[in-house]
């Protein structure tokens, strides 16, 4: 036989054999403890069957056939997924400690490197959450004076609609100004103009990064994280953005060092300055510069999109249902008026408003897949068992076990 002959036959020998493993493999996830799921393929997985467009859509038509509970394979590495309130519920609250750590998506690695409040796990998330809460909290998370700056932020962003007189524009660059000044009020202290050069700027990076983390690019660079490390496209433009936003942040706490006042504090990093400043003498402290500027970035990021995507999404939303536009309006003219800015104690005389905010959020689905987990042992949910991740695998594959909400 020929060389090229003997290659060939190889070749479609080890291709077979590995088909043959990922059916019976398919076949074992259903009739075992595993989660059932659609066949994988050798590398590829279930690539080619998930839409990545339209990745929701594709795993909620999957749930349909599989249960809320199955197993996708995101190139070689298995997801498993949960759909639907009740499921999600189940795990997340009734079993929160097996389900609690963070998935490390390859993106998201080298974007934070494990650092800050979203991307953390373990220790360094509990202690980084807690001070975070607790920090907003104090500077009036829910208080008065949070609601003032709302107030005032809210002025000035109707002062900009009047000046449109009448006429159709986008708002969405003004939302995403309003909704991103009261964040860098609680974060930095301070407001920006809409016109700002730094502050424009800023939001551009972050537009950016949203519309690249949101596009196949990311979930291809999720899935095959080496090989695309080596394909040219809007994923490599990541790290760039990240490193403008770092060394943003980074003039800020610059700033804020020169002027600290412990006395006096202004703002999240003013907070996070100090204690720094008190675990100086501990041997091992989450309160690093890292830290600090991941954080603060988290604070921003996670604040400003998707509250300023909500209100717009809302506005589109009201637009096509007229009717219960007009329930909201005259309830609001009702309760509130026109003599005065609307505050939290008028929620609890507003029901009809309150009920279509939350359906806008519900409808919208703001972030459908969620953030994704994982369990570190085996875990037993219902009549499956999740295996647990292997952490030195983490950073080479997609994350192990995913959330989808219908």
């Amino acid at each position: 036989m020929e060389p090229l002959g003997t290659v060939t036959l190889f070749l479609g020998v080890c291709l077979s054999c590995l088909l043959l493993l990922a059916i019976v493999r398919s076949r074992m996830q259903g009739k075992g403890r595993q989660p059932p799921g659609p066949t994988p393929l050798p590398i590829l997985g279930n690539i080619l069957q998930l839409k990545t467009t339209f990745l929701s859509k594709t795993l909620e038509q999957l749930s349909e056939k599989y249960g809320p509970v199955f197993t996708v394979h995101f190139g070689r590495s298995p997801v498993v997924v949960l759909h639907g309130y009740d499921t999600i519920k189940e795990a997340l609250i009734d079993h929160a400690d097996e389900f609690a750590p963070r998935g490390r998506l390859p993106l998201s690695q080298k974007i934070n490197k494990g650092q800050g409040i979203i991307s953390s796990n373990g220790e360094r998330w509990k202690v980084l959450r807690r001070f975070a809460l607790t920090t907003l909290r104090n500077f009036g998370m829910g208080k008065k004076s949070i609601e003032e700056r709302i107030q005032e932020e809210s002025q000035y962003l109707l002062e900009k609609f009047r000046d449109t007189k009448g006429k159709p524009f986008d708002p969405t660059f003004l939302l995403s100004c309003a909704t991103s000044n009261i964040i860098c009020s609680i974060v930095f202290g301070a407001h920006f103009d809409y016109d700002d050069e730094r502050f424009l700027a800023l939001l551009n990076i972050f537009n950016d990064n949203f519309k690249i983390l949101s596009s196949p690019w990311a979930q291809m660079a999720n899935l095959f994280p080496s090989f695309m490390d080596l394909i040219p496209g809007p994923h490599q433009r990541i790290i760039k953005n990240r490193e403008k936003l770092k060394e943003f942040v980074s003039q800020a706490v610059k700033q804020h060092k020169e002027t600290l006042d412990p006395s006096a504090t202004r703002d999240f990093i003013d907070c996070f300055l100090i204690r720094m400043e008190q675990e100086k003498k501990n041997g091992v402290s989450e309160f690093t510069p890292e830290n600090l500027v991941a954080s603060v970035l988290d604070l921003f990021a996670a604040g400003t999109e998707t509250t300023s995507t909500t209100i717009r999404y809302g506005l589109l939303i009201l637009q096509k249902y007229p009717e219960v536009e007009e329930k909201v309006h005259e309830e609001i003219d009702r309760v509130v008026g026109r003599g005065r800015a609307p505050c939290i104690a008028d929620r609890g005389q507003m029901p009809y408003t309150d009920a279509v905010i939350h359906e806008i959020q519900r409808f919208i689905s703001l972030v459908p897949l969620s953030v994704p987990h994982l369990v570190v042992k085996d875990t037993q949910f219902r009549q499956y068992v999740i295996p647990k991740v292997n952490e030195s695998a983490q950073g080479r594959a997609s994350p192990a076990w995913s959330f989808s909400s219908s």
